[in-house]
Protein backbone atom coordinates (compact mmCIF):
# COMPACT_ATOMS: atom_id res chain seq x y z
CA UNK A 1 0.00 0.00 0.00
CA UNK A 2 1.51 3.32 -0.97
CA UNK A 3 1.56 6.21 1.38
CA UNK A 4 1.09 9.61 1.54
CA UNK A 5 2.74 11.22 4.86
CA UNK A 6 1.35 14.73 5.58
CA UNK A 7 3.85 18.25 6.89
CA UNK A 8 3.73 18.71 10.01
CA UNK A 9 0.40 20.01 11.54
CA UNK A 10 -1.50 19.25 7.94
CA UNK A 11 -3.35 16.54 10.21
CA UNK A 12 -6.00 18.45 11.96
CA UNK A 13 -8.41 18.56 9.02
CA UNK A 14 -8.64 14.72 9.08
CA UNK A 15 -8.26 14.09 12.31
CA UNK A 16 -11.88 15.97 11.92
CA UNK A 17 -12.75 13.74 9.41
CA UNK A 18 -12.84 16.00 6.35
CA UNK A 19 -12.08 14.42 3.77
CA UNK A 20 -9.86 16.47 1.53
CA UNK A 21 -5.82 16.86 1.41
CA UNK A 22 -4.75 19.81 -0.48
CA UNK A 23 -1.38 19.34 -2.54
CA UNK A 24 0.19 21.48 -0.12
CA UNK A 25 -0.39 19.63 2.92
CA UNK A 26 1.57 16.56 0.95
CA UNK A 27 5.38 16.26 2.25
CA UNK A 28 6.21 13.09 0.32
CA UNK A 29 4.13 10.40 -1.77
CA UNK A 30 2.08 9.50 -4.44
CA UNK A 31 0.62 6.78 -6.69
CA UNK A 32 -1.79 6.14 -10.09
CA UNK A 33 -4.73 8.29 -10.59
CA UNK A 34 -7.68 6.89 -8.07
CA UNK A 35 -5.00 4.45 -6.50
CA UNK A 36 -5.85 3.92 -2.68
CA UNK A 37 -3.33 5.51 -0.48
CA UNK A 38 -2.52 5.47 3.28
CA UNK A 39 -2.23 8.72 4.57
CA UNK A 40 -0.10 9.22 7.77
CA UNK A 41 1.15 12.28 9.60
CA UNK A 42 3.99 13.70 9.87
CA UNK A 43 4.98 11.08 12.65
CA UNK A 44 3.26 8.21 11.14
CA UNK A 45 0.10 8.17 12.94
CA UNK A 46 -2.97 6.67 10.30
CA UNK A 47 -5.28 9.50 9.45
CA UNK A 48 -6.76 7.76 6.37
CA UNK A 49 -7.71 5.27 3.44
CA UNK A 50 -7.93 8.24 0.50
CA UNK A 51 -8.05 7.96 -3.01
CA UNK A 52 -5.39 9.56 -4.69
CA UNK A 53 -5.58 12.41 -7.71
CA UNK A 54 -2.29 12.97 -9.53
CA UNK A 55 -3.55 16.31 -11.05
CA UNK A 56 -6.03 18.00 -8.89
CA UNK A 57 -5.29 20.56 -6.17
CA UNK A 58 -7.39 18.34 -4.17
CA UNK A 59 -4.89 15.44 -4.18
CA UNK A 60 -6.37 12.67 -2.11
CA UNK A 61 -10.42 12.10 -0.89
CA UNK A 62 -11.09 10.24 2.22
CA UNK A 63 -12.30 7.31 2.32
CA UNK A 64 -12.41 5.96 4.95
CA UNK A 65 -10.87 7.20 8.37
CA UNK A 66 -10.74 3.18 9.85
CA UNK A 67 -7.59 1.70 9.69
CA UNK A 68 -9.22 -1.85 10.27
CA UNK A 69 -11.30 -0.57 7.12
CA UNK A 70 -10.50 -2.03 3.24
CA UNK A 71 -11.49 -0.67 0.07
CA UNK A 72 -12.46 -3.31 -1.66
CA UNK A 73 -16.24 -4.19 -3.30
CA UNK A 74 -17.54 -5.04 0.41
CA UNK A 75 -17.07 -1.30 1.20
CA UNK A 76 -18.82 0.12 -1.85
CA UNK A 77 -21.64 -2.21 -1.61
CA UNK A 78 -21.96 -1.02 2.02
CA UNK A 79 -21.56 2.56 1.32
CA UNK A 80 -24.31 2.50 -1.71
CA UNK A 81 -26.44 0.36 0.76
CA UNK A 82 -26.22 3.04 3.51
CA UNK A 83 -26.96 5.96 1.08
CA UNK A 84 -29.62 4.35 0.00
CA UNK A 85 -31.38 3.15 3.41
CA UNK A 86 -31.17 7.06 4.35
CA UNK A 87 -33.63 8.03 1.20
CA UNK A 88 -35.66 5.45 2.14
CA UNK A 89 -36.21 6.86 5.74
CA UNK A 90 -36.17 10.24 4.41
CA UNK A 91 -39.29 9.00 2.29
CA UNK A 92 -39.20 11.67 -0.78
CA UNK A 93 -42.53 11.93 -1.92
CA UNK A 94 -41.13 11.90 -5.76
CA UNK A 95 -39.63 9.33 -8.03
CA UNK A 96 -37.21 11.87 -9.02
CA UNK A 97 -34.34 11.24 -5.26
CA UNK A 98 -30.86 12.20 -4.91
CA UNK A 99 -29.24 8.42 -4.02
CA UNK A 100 -25.46 9.77 -3.32
CA UNK A 101 -24.38 12.83 -2.48
CA UNK A 102 -20.64 12.70 -2.99
CA UNK A 103 -18.64 13.48 0.09
CA UNK A 104 -21.91 13.33 2.22
CA UNK A 105 -22.24 9.84 1.84
CA UNK A 106 -18.71 8.69 1.90
CA UNK A 107 -18.67 8.79 -1.48
CA UNK A 108 -16.21 11.72 -2.37
CA UNK A 109 -16.93 12.51 -6.53
CA UNK A 110 -20.20 10.46 -7.07
CA UNK A 111 -23.43 11.71 -7.94
CA UNK A 112 -26.42 9.58 -8.62
CA UNK A 113 -29.92 10.08 -8.58
CA UNK A 114 -32.79 7.94 -9.21
CA UNK A 115 -35.41 8.85 -11.85
CA UNK A 116 -38.26 6.24 -11.80
CA UNK A 117 -36.56 3.00 -12.64
CA UNK A 118 -33.23 4.49 -13.81
CA UNK A 119 -30.12 6.06 -12.18
CA UNK A 120 -28.13 8.44 -13.69
CA UNK A 121 -24.38 9.03 -12.37
CA UNK A 122 -21.94 11.19 -12.46
CA UNK A 123 -17.70 9.76 -11.51
CA UNK A 124 -16.34 13.13 -10.99
CA UNK A 125 -12.95 11.99 -9.25
CA UNK A 126 -10.18 9.80 -10.12
CA UNK A 127 -11.11 7.66 -7.05
CA UNK A 128 -14.58 6.78 -8.60
CA UNK A 129 -13.52 6.59 -11.78
CA UNK A 130 -11.17 3.65 -11.35
CA UNK A 131 -14.01 1.68 -9.05
CA UNK A 132 -16.81 2.59 -11.60
CA UNK A 133 -17.91 -0.73 -12.46
CA UNK A 134 -17.72 -1.60 -9.15
CA UNK A 135 -19.57 1.18 -8.23
CA UNK A 136 -22.26 0.64 -10.49
CA UNK A 137 -22.30 -2.70 -9.54
CA UNK A 138 -23.10 -2.15 -5.79
CA UNK A 139 -25.51 0.59 -6.47
CA UNK A 140 -27.60 -1.76 -8.89
CA UNK A 141 -27.56 -4.40 -5.97
CA UNK A 142 -29.00 -1.70 -3.56
CA UNK A 143 -31.40 -0.28 -5.48
CA UNK A 144 -32.74 -3.20 -7.53
CA UNK A 145 -32.59 -1.28 -10.71
CA UNK A 146 -30.94 -2.35 -13.65
CA UNK A 147 -30.35 0.90 -15.87
CA UNK A 148 -27.60 3.43 -15.28
CA UNK A 149 -26.83 6.24 -17.01
CA UNK A 150 -23.52 8.04 -17.25
CA UNK A 151 -23.53 11.38 -17.25
CA UNK A 152 -20.07 12.03 -16.53
CA UNK A 153 -19.90 15.45 -18.39
CA UNK A 154 -18.75 18.12 -15.83
CA UNK A 155 -16.34 20.14 -16.29
CA UNK A 156 -15.11 19.16 -12.88
CA UNK A 157 -13.31 16.35 -14.37
CA UNK A 158 -10.38 18.03 -16.30
CA UNK A 159 -9.60 18.75 -12.68
CA UNK A 160 -8.50 15.17 -12.19
CA UNK A 161 -7.04 14.54 -15.50
CA UNK A 162 -10.24 12.98 -17.32
CA UNK A 163 -12.08 12.91 -20.10
CA UNK A 164 -15.45 13.37 -20.18
CA UNK A 165 -18.10 10.50 -20.56
CA UNK A 166 -21.93 9.65 -21.25
CA UNK A 167 -24.16 6.80 -21.93
CA UNK A 168 -24.92 3.66 -20.58
CA UNK A 169 -23.54 1.56 -18.07
CA UNK A 170 -26.03 -0.88 -17.64
CA UNK A 171 -28.79 -1.25 -19.95
CA UNK A 172 -29.75 -1.42 -23.28
CA UNK A 173 -28.19 1.08 -26.05
CA UNK A 174 -31.43 1.65 -27.49
CA UNK A 175 -33.20 2.44 -23.64
CA UNK A 176 -35.20 5.40 -23.45
CA UNK A 177 -33.77 8.10 -21.89
CA UNK A 178 -36.53 10.58 -21.11
CA UNK A 179 -38.43 9.57 -17.90
CA UNK A 180 -41.73 10.86 -16.41
CA UNK A 181 -40.96 12.70 -12.99
CA UNK A 182 -43.47 13.32 -9.73
CA UNK A 183 -43.30 16.12 -7.98
CA UNK A 184 -45.77 17.74 -5.24
CA UNK A 185 -48.02 16.10 -7.33
CA UNK A 186 -47.38 17.49 -10.78
CA UNK A 187 -46.18 16.34 -13.55
CA UNK A 188 -43.10 16.86 -15.13
CA UNK A 189 -40.26 14.94 -17.32
CA UNK A 190 -36.38 14.52 -17.69
CA UNK A 191 -33.99 13.26 -20.27
CA UNK A 192 -31.15 11.98 -18.52
CA UNK A 193 -29.42 12.36 -21.44
CA UNK A 194 -29.65 15.79 -22.73
CA UNK A 195 -30.82 17.65 -19.49
CA UNK A 196 -28.31 19.26 -17.14
CA UNK A 197 -26.31 18.20 -14.47
CA UNK A 198 -28.15 14.10 -14.20
CA UNK A 199 -31.26 15.52 -16.10
CA UNK A 200 -32.63 17.68 -13.62
CA UNK A 201 -32.19 19.75 -10.24
CA UNK A 202 -33.69 17.94 -7.66
CA UNK A 203 -32.38 19.72 -4.79
CA UNK A 204 -34.69 22.74 -5.20
CA UNK A 205 -37.42 20.16 -5.03
CA UNK A 206 -38.85 21.26 -1.41
CA UNK A 207 -38.62 25.31 -2.72
CA UNK A 208 -40.28 25.05 -5.40
CA UNK A 209 -43.66 23.32 -3.39
CA UNK A 210 -42.79 26.25 -0.98
CA UNK A 211 -43.51 28.29 -3.60
CA UNK A 212 -46.58 27.50 -5.03
CA UNK A 213 -47.66 27.79 -1.26
CA UNK A 214 -46.63 31.31 -1.43
CA UNK A 215 -47.52 32.17 -4.70
CA UNK A 216 -51.51 31.20 -3.27
CA UNK A 217 -50.78 32.60 0.32
CA UNK A 218 -49.60 36.32 -1.07
CA UNK A 219 -52.03 36.46 -3.83
CA UNK A 220 -49.35 36.64 -6.50
CA UNK A 221 -50.40 37.34 -9.82
CA UNK A 222 -48.19 37.92 -12.28
CA UNK A 223 -44.65 35.51 -11.52
CA UNK A 224 -41.01 36.02 -13.73
CA UNK A 225 -39.27 32.87 -13.60
CA UNK A 226 -35.02 33.67 -14.33
CA UNK A 227 -33.28 30.95 -15.03
CA UNK A 228 -36.03 28.98 -16.09
CA UNK A 229 -34.49 25.62 -17.29
CA UNK A 230 -37.62 23.32 -17.62
CA UNK A 231 -39.90 25.64 -15.77
CA UNK A 232 -40.65 23.46 -12.04
CA UNK A 233 -40.52 26.88 -10.43
CA UNK A 234 -43.22 28.01 -13.39
CA UNK A 235 -45.46 24.85 -12.85
CA UNK A 236 -45.37 25.66 -9.21
CA UNK A 237 -46.48 29.55 -9.85
CA UNK A 238 -49.27 28.08 -11.85
CA UNK A 239 -50.20 25.79 -9.16
CA UNK A 240 -50.35 28.21 -6.62
CA UNK A 241 -52.70 30.20 -8.50
CA UNK A 242 -50.71 32.76 -10.67
CA UNK A 243 -52.57 33.88 -13.60
CA UNK A 244 -49.76 34.08 -15.36
CA UNK A 245 -46.04 33.55 -15.64
CA UNK A 246 -43.44 34.04 -17.54
CA UNK A 247 -40.01 31.43 -18.38
CA UNK A 248 -36.95 33.33 -18.99
CA UNK A 249 -34.17 30.93 -20.38
CA UNK A 250 -31.11 30.85 -23.22
CA UNK A 251 -31.95 27.55 -23.56
CA UNK A 252 -34.49 26.76 -26.15
CA UNK A 253 -34.85 23.23 -25.97
CA UNK A 254 -35.05 23.32 -22.18
CA UNK A 255 -38.07 26.04 -22.87
CA UNK A 256 -39.78 23.72 -25.21
CA UNK A 257 -39.98 21.27 -22.09
CA UNK A 258 -41.18 24.24 -19.78
CA UNK A 259 -43.89 24.70 -22.25
CA UNK A 260 -44.56 21.16 -22.13
CA UNK A 261 -44.84 21.35 -18.84
CA UNK A 262 -47.30 23.34 -18.29
CA UNK A 263 -49.32 22.20 -20.67
CA UNK A 264 -49.09 18.33 -18.88
CA UNK A 265 -50.35 20.33 -16.15
CA UNK A 266 -53.91 21.02 -17.61
CA UNK A 267 -52.76 24.52 -17.11
CA UNK A 268 -53.89 26.77 -20.36
CA UNK A 269 -50.88 28.21 -22.80
CA UNK A 270 -52.06 31.52 -22.62
CA UNK A 271 -50.88 31.70 -19.25
CA UNK A 272 -47.71 31.13 -19.45
CA UNK A 273 -45.02 32.51 -21.61
CA UNK A 274 -41.46 31.15 -22.81
CA UNK A 275 -39.12 33.81 -23.79
CA UNK A 276 -36.15 33.03 -25.10
CA UNK A 277 -33.27 35.52 -24.08
CA UNK A 278 -30.35 36.46 -21.74
CA UNK A 279 -31.86 36.86 -18.21
CA UNK A 280 -29.82 40.57 -17.27
CA UNK A 281 -30.77 41.74 -20.59
CA UNK A 282 -34.62 40.71 -19.92
CA UNK A 283 -34.38 42.31 -16.82
CA UNK A 284 -33.06 45.94 -17.98
CA UNK A 285 -35.51 45.37 -21.04
CA UNK A 286 -38.68 45.04 -18.28
CA UNK A 287 -37.39 47.56 -16.18
CA UNK A 288 -37.16 50.06 -19.22
CA UNK A 289 -40.87 48.84 -20.18
CA UNK A 290 -42.44 49.97 -17.06
CA UNK A 291 -42.97 46.29 -15.68
CA UNK A 292 -43.18 45.11 -12.53
CA UNK A 293 -44.47 41.02 -11.00
CA UNK A 294 -45.68 40.14 -8.21
CA UNK A 295 -43.44 37.61 -8.01
CA UNK A 296 -39.77 36.71 -9.29
CA UNK A 297 -37.66 34.09 -8.84
CA UNK A 298 -33.66 33.83 -8.94
CA UNK A 299 -31.99 30.78 -9.87
CA UNK A 300 -29.05 31.18 -11.47
CA UNK A 301 -26.03 28.79 -12.69
CA UNK A 302 -23.04 28.41 -10.73
CA UNK A 303 -21.31 31.63 -11.20
CA UNK A 304 -18.23 31.20 -8.20
CA UNK A 305 -17.42 27.47 -8.36
CA UNK A 306 -14.44 28.53 -5.77
CA UNK A 307 -13.78 30.72 -3.74
CA UNK A 308 -11.08 32.57 -6.18
CA UNK A 309 -14.31 33.44 -8.14
CA UNK A 310 -16.58 34.96 -5.18
CA UNK A 311 -15.55 38.72 -6.11
CA UNK A 312 -16.39 38.94 -9.87
CA UNK A 313 -19.20 36.16 -9.01
CA UNK A 314 -20.51 38.88 -6.03
CA UNK A 315 -20.90 41.46 -8.87
CA UNK A 316 -22.99 39.12 -10.97
CA UNK A 317 -25.46 38.28 -8.43
CA UNK A 318 -26.12 41.88 -6.59
CA UNK A 319 -26.48 43.19 -10.38
CA UNK A 320 -29.42 41.03 -11.03
CA UNK A 321 -30.85 40.88 -7.48
CA UNK A 322 -30.61 44.51 -7.81
CA UNK A 323 -32.92 45.16 -11.29
CA UNK A 324 -35.32 41.95 -9.51
CA UNK A 325 -36.39 43.88 -6.48
CA UNK A 326 -36.74 46.94 -8.53
CA UNK A 327 -38.97 45.26 -10.74
CA UNK A 328 -40.92 43.59 -8.24
CA UNK A 329 -44.19 45.63 -7.19
CA UNK A 330 -44.61 45.98 -3.40
CA UNK A 331 -45.61 43.72 -1.31
CA UNK A 332 -43.92 41.00 -4.30
CA UNK A 333 -41.73 38.24 -3.51
CA UNK A 334 -38.23 37.56 -4.25
CA UNK A 335 -36.98 33.88 -4.32
CA UNK A 336 -33.57 34.63 -4.91
CA UNK A 337 -30.48 31.56 -5.10
CA UNK A 338 -26.94 30.46 -5.01
CA UNK A 339 -25.69 27.56 -5.88
CA UNK A 340 -22.19 28.51 -5.83
CA UNK A 341 -19.66 26.58 -3.59
CA UNK A 342 -17.61 29.82 -3.46
CA UNK A 343 -20.43 32.10 -1.97
CA UNK A 344 -20.95 30.83 1.31
CA UNK A 345 -24.42 31.87 3.36
CA UNK A 346 -23.60 35.09 4.96
CA UNK A 347 -21.86 36.30 2.05
CA UNK A 348 -24.85 35.66 -0.22
CA UNK A 349 -27.37 37.43 2.33
CA UNK A 350 -24.60 40.47 2.15
CA UNK A 351 -24.67 40.44 -1.37
CA UNK A 352 -28.77 40.82 -1.52
CA UNK A 353 -28.55 43.29 1.24
CA UNK A 354 -26.31 45.88 -1.13
CA UNK A 355 -28.59 45.07 -3.67
CA UNK A 356 -31.50 46.06 -1.85
CA UNK A 357 -29.49 49.35 -0.98
CA UNK A 358 -28.64 50.16 -4.62
CA UNK A 359 -32.23 49.10 -5.42
CA UNK A 360 -33.22 51.66 -2.51
CA UNK A 361 -35.99 49.17 -1.27
CA UNK A 362 -36.37 46.96 1.61
CA UNK A 363 -37.60 43.70 2.32
CA UNK A 364 -38.60 41.17 4.91
CA UNK A 365 -36.85 37.96 5.22
CA UNK A 366 -39.59 35.26 5.47
CA UNK A 367 -37.17 32.06 4.91
CA UNK A 368 -33.79 31.30 4.82
CA UNK A 369 -33.67 27.95 1.51
CA UNK A 370 -31.63 25.49 1.10
CA UNK A 371 -31.11 22.12 -0.95
CA UNK A 372 -33.64 19.24 -0.62
CA UNK A 373 -33.01 16.64 2.22
CA UNK A 374 -32.28 14.22 -0.17
CA UNK A 375 -28.68 16.67 -0.94
CA UNK A 376 -27.54 16.22 2.90
CA UNK A 377 -24.64 19.08 4.54
CA UNK A 378 -22.67 16.78 6.99
CA UNK A 379 -21.16 17.99 10.35
CA UNK A 380 -17.42 17.53 9.06
CA UNK A 381 -18.16 18.59 5.52
CA UNK A 382 -19.82 22.06 5.81
CA UNK A 383 -18.39 22.33 1.61
CA UNK A 384 -21.44 20.36 0.95
CA UNK A 385 -23.86 22.76 1.45
CA UNK A 386 -23.61 24.82 -1.89
CA UNK A 387 -27.31 25.58 -2.59
CA UNK A 388 -28.40 28.87 -0.58
CA UNK A 389 -31.63 31.05 -0.88
CA UNK A 390 -33.63 33.79 0.51
CA UNK A 391 -37.60 34.45 0.17
CA UNK A 392 -38.24 37.79 0.26
CA UNK A 393 -41.34 39.80 0.86
CA UNK A 394 -40.74 43.62 -0.97
CA UNK A 395 -41.80 46.62 1.40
Amino acid sequence: MKTLTLRPGKERSLLRHHPWVFQGSIAKGGADPGETVRVVSAEGRFLAWAAFSPTSTIRARAWSFDEAERIDAAFFARRAARAVALRARLAVASNGVRLVHGEADGLPGLIVDRYGDLLSAQFLSAGTERWRDTLVQALCEATGLSKVYERSDSGVRALEGLEPRTGWLSGAPGDPTEVPLQENGWTLSVDVAGGHKTGYYLDQRENRGRFAQWVRQFGCRTVLNCYAYTGGFSVAALAGGAEHVTSVDSSAPALARAVAHVQANGFSADRHTAADADVNGYLRQALKAGQSFDAIVLDPPKFAPTAAHAERAARAYKDINRLALKLLAPGGLLLTFSCSGGIGAELFHKIVAGAAMDAEVDGALIARLEGAPDHPTTLCFPEGEYLKGLAILKQ
